[in-house]
């Protein structure tokens, strides 16, 4: 009998996506997946596989997060005044070199 290998084949669906593992503890994968619905879609979230020895008591996954790329098309104004900015003075050069 031969050990099992995964291959690629001509039937599977191309990847795409960003594809990132995570690991941390359960409160912090469900942050990090919180935090990842918002800037995309999950396309994949695997399970979430307990970690052993120094790391006991996290978890590592897989997840595929599909994100659209965006092209911001105005930069935030600026404003035209120094109101309530606080102008901080300094020293010339020129006065102290001799």
């Amino acid at each position: 009998m031969s050990a099992y290998r995964d291959r690629p084949s001509m039937r599977d669906a191309p990847l795409s996506g960003l594809e990132i593992w995570l690991a941390g503890t359960p409160t912090e994968l469900d942050a990090a997946i919180r935090a990842l619905t918002a800037a995309g879609r999950i396309a994949w979230q695997g399970p979430r596989r307990p970690m052993t020895g120094p790391d006991a008591g996290r978890a590592r996954m897989y997840v595929r997060l599909s994100v659209a790329p965006t092209r911001r098309t105005n930069r935030p104004a600026r404003p035209d005044t120094n109101e309530g900015a606080t102008v901080l003075t300094f020293p010339d050069r020129r006065q102290h070199a001799s």
